[in-house]
């Protein structure tokens, strides 16, 4: 199988393709970017035979077709992240999240491609008020970012209705823990990084809101089973993650001090708190996928690697095969 990773440079990215390489049912993966966020340095010892580089723009739909021509399937990641700041990016945050999204599986449909998989996020629920939110649940997004993502999920179930195509869409719980590609503008490694630092760490709000946490690792498995494996993630979405990590984000600072060392959390006034969801992963536990790390393991691992330590070595990323 000739597999396409767009944003294969970035966070996720950056665990998927040395995951893909090491499996045995790849032959080719082929990542497309075009290094806006993310950076080549993010695939250090995943190149060489079997990994193709094209560096491309997915608002641009030739970049995207010339990347498209004889892949199997798609892991489309490639987006603009960061829900908060795309407040300020509304019109190229569509730009790129919902038309690349129709660009992808435009070429997707000329070449027949017969497996994508689309990276969303548990975020398009926004603030919900009730618990154990599934897929189900009508989303209601509260952000450009979240806005995009929905519109691209309905994109994709469009698709899959007019082409003889498996496709399936992940939310994914926010994302943690050391990977080549890591940002810091996610809240536990933000966090991680500022206790080690001896700054605070700052709560907006009361600190109430609810999200669940899923490690790189983990996530980059997830897109692999469904990709690799469709036949077993029969359903149009899926909420990945795991429902013992569902945390308030107070409990995450309380986790980082408890695990990194003493900090001070301080808490900021926000009038407009952003989205909180706490959400149930019964259907992803029909694929017989299990997410392998907890919160707390990924903070202690997160700190071991920024200091020296050896969790960016283990496990390997070319291990379970989630088959």
């Amino acid at each position: 199988m000739n597999v396409l990773v767009t944003g294969g440079c970035g966070y996720i990215g950056s665990v998927l393709v040395p995951l893909l390489r090491g499996d045995d049912r790849v032959e080719q993966v082929v990542v497309l970017d075009d290094l806006s966020s993310g950076s080549p340095r993010n695939l250090v010892g995943s190149l060489g035979p079997g990994v193709t580089f094209r560096r491309g723009d997915i608002r641009e739909y030739g970049d995207v077709e010339s990347a498209v021509r004889e892949v199997d399937a798609i892991v489309h990641l490639a987006a603009i992240t960061g829900a908060a700041s795309t407040h300020d990016r509304r019109e190229e945050t569509f730009a790129t999240n919902l038309g690349g999204t129709r660009n992808v599986l435009r070429a997707a449909g000329k070449f027949g491609v017969e497996s994508i998989v689309l990276a969303s996020s548990c975020n398009v629920y926004g603030r919900a008020m009730s618990t154990e939110i599934d897929e189900t649940v009508e989303p209601e997004p509260i952000n450009p970012y979240a806005e995009s993502k929905y519109e691209s999920e309905r994109l994709l179930e469009g698709h899959v209705a007019d082409h003889d195509a498996a496709g399936t869409t992940l939310r994914l719980s926010t994302v943690y823990g050391y990977a080549p590609g890591i940002r810091f503008n996610l809240v536990v490694n933000a966090f991680v990084f500022r206790a080690l630092t001896g700054r605070p760490l700052t709560v907006y709000g009361d600190g109430s809101n609810w999200r669940p946490f899923i490690h790189a690792y983990d996530a980059a498995r997830a897109y692999r089973a469904a990709l690799l494996a469709p036949e077993g993630w029969p359903e149009l979405v899926y909420n990945v993650g795991e429902s013992e990590e569902n945390y308030r984000i107070e409990e995450i600072a309380q986790v980082v001090r408890e695990e990194v060392g003493p900090v001070e959390i301080t808490y900021l006034e926000d009038e407009h708190p952003g989205p909180s969801y706490h959400a149930n992963f019964d259907r992803l536990t029909g694929t017989g996928f299990e997410p392998e790390r907890t919160l707390r393991e990924g903070v202690r691992g997160l700190a071991a690697s920024l200091i020296g330590g050896d969790e960016r070595n283990e496990p390997s990323p070319t291990g379970r095969a989630d088959r």
